[in-house]
């Protein structure tokens, strides 16, 4: 593959890089424009799915010929991976060759590498429409991308996702690790996408209360606020519970069959309508039902911050950050309207960010809110020139607020 962008964006090529049937040629990316350099990593992707299409095709074949385990003994060795990433690459690999429609955009450079591995891992847990999502996956970002494959495993289960739910709780796994260089500790925690969504919930309740009783003068960083919060949750159990702790579940009513279907947190994250239940016993479950009468989303000048009823709602309406699609329950509200400049704490004035897309993409890029108008979306626009776009000097803009 031939790098495109070089002329228009004003680099020039320094050599090429030949893999197979994989070309890029090398250039001089202090010379590219803002423009240019996105085009450059576009090029890079595409080369990389194209290299990772011949790693799995060679992996396969390996397997093919001597098994799974000489296969992984062979990545271990060759690709200076670990044993445990090796087995996983080559069961990948093996689950891609039959899957044509994937393995083919893959091959061509247009389904990321995540991607073709989202799709590949639920191959192993759904007979899933390959084609389908070989389709969707070029054309969706990776967080909106994953929700789709949860759907339609979700649809394609005879158990409505049921099964799947329950393997992925049995494969939840908790570390503390103190790290060699400094002495930190390390969480890693890995659980269940409704045990998520519930831990994240409480967690971003407890930082909002964290941030409201901190020195205006002395704030600590999003991250320093998020690690703050567990250590207090989990060290003083018995804090009251934070206001706008509450998990929000969404489903559909079947007016035919007189039931709820189509299960799913906030995020469009799919979860089994018996979950629900569930949930009811052992959380607060706020209603996602929002009509006119439901409650007033407009609180104008009274007060800045979103009320729970309105981060309900916004949850529902934009699944996420509107930059990036990180889960709701990480993000933050911005006025589109600024605050500073007499915006109004009304649903149509705000919408859903997470801490760096608000900090960076917003307040310091020059990023701004606009509304999709095909499917009514919202979503960042880039600014036309780029505060950093100038001699690579990066422009100042106001902290965010």
């Amino acid at each position: 593959m031939k790098g495109g962008s070089d002329s228009a964006s004003g680099g020039s090529a320094a050599s090429t890089h030949t893999s197979g049937g994989v070309r890029l040629d090398a250039v001089d990316v202090v010379g590219l424009c803002g423009e240019g350099l996105r085009a450059r990593l576009g090029e890079i992707a595409r080369a990389e799915s194209r290299l990772a299409a011949m790693n799995a095709d060679t992996l396969g074949e390996l397997a093919r010929r001597n098994g799974d385990g000489a296969a992984a003994h062979a990545a271990t060795d060759a690709l200076a991976v670990s044993g445990r990433k090796a087995r996983g690459e080559v069961r990948d690999a093996v689950r891609l060759g039959g899957l044509d429609a994937t393995r083919e955009g893959l091959s061509e450079g247009s389904v990321p590498v995540g991607h073709a591995q989202l799709i590949t891992r639920a191959a192993g847990d759904a007979p899933i429409d390959d084609r389908y999502l070989a389709e969707r996956a070029q054309h969706e970002g990776y967080d909106e991308f994953r929700r789709t494959v949860a759907r339609h495993v979700a649809d394609v289960s005879r158990d409505d996702g049921a099964s799947l739910l329950e393997r992925q709780r049995q494969a939840r796994t908790a570390k503390i690790l103190t790290r060699s260089s400094d002495g930190m500790t390390v969480l890693n925690l890995v659980v269940d996408p409704v045990t998520g969504a519930r831990l994240g919930t409480v967690i971003a309740a407890t930082a909002r209360r964290l941030f409201q009783n901190e020195d205006p003068a002395a704030r600590r960083t999003p991250l320093q606020r998020t690690a703050d919060a567990i250590c207090q949750l989990i060290l003083e159990p018995d804090t009251k519970r934070p206001a706008g702790a509450s998990l929000i579940v969404v489903a559909d009513y079947d007016m035919v069959n007189h039931q709820l279907i189509n299960g799913r947190l906030a995020d469009g994250t799919p979860i089994p309508i018996g979950e629900i239940a569930k949930i009811a016993v052992d959380a607060e479950l706020l209603p996602a039902i929002f009509e006119a009468a439901t409650g007033d989303l407009r609180m104008g000048r009274n007060r800045r911050t979103a009320t729970d009823l309105q981060r309900a709602a916004l949850a529902l309406r934009d699944r996420g950050c509107v930059g990036c699609g990180i889960s709701p329950e990480r993000c933050q509200h911005h006025h589109i309207a600024e605050w500073q400049d007499g915006g109004h704490t009304d649903y149509q004035n705000l919408v859903t960010v997470c801490p760096d897309c608000h900090n960076d993409k917003i307040h310091q890029q020059g990023f701004t809110v606009e509304r999709d108008p095909n499917g009514g979306r919202y979503r960042l626009q880039p600014p036309t020139t780029p505060p950093n776009d100038i001699h690579g000097q990066t422009g100042s803009r106001a902290p965010p607020r």
